[in-house]
């Protein structure tokens, strides 16, 4: 995944307002009036925020005459899914060794004598 989309999804995603967008959005097709609706801001700072998440490839917009439904496109989320997986992994191996390590100090503390606690 390119970098600059990488930043781009994740700069839409820093936003509560952007999220609980796509919050709502998870639920399914639903027109900009009912989005805005629970935000206590304009209709064109809606249509801002719409418009960032729309650029980081998350929702999908259209125009049916007079209704302007918006729908979630999860496959950006998935990319930073998959690119996250990297670390996750890292920290579940870290966490593994360190484990590892405790268990090793632990029973050779057990074997030094009584618990000095």
């Amino acid at each position: 995944m390119a970098t600059d989309r990488l930043d781009t999804i994740f700069s839409a995603l820093a936003d509560p307002t952007r999220r609980a967008i796509l919050a709502r959005l998870a639920l399914g097709t639903t027109s900009v009036t009912e989005l805005a609706e629970p935000f206590r801001m304009s209709g064109p700072a809606v249509s801002k925020h719409l418009k960032v998440l729309e650029r980081a490839g998350l929702i999908i917009r259209g125009r049916e005459a007079q209704w302007r439904p918006c729908s979630l496109d999860a496959a950006p989320l998935k990319e930073v899914r998959d690119w996250l997986e990297h670390y996750r992994r890292f920290w579940e191996t870290s966490f593994d060794r360190l484990e590892e390590y405790l268990q090793e100090v632990q029973t050779n503390g057990d074997n030094d004598g009584p618990d000095q606690r």
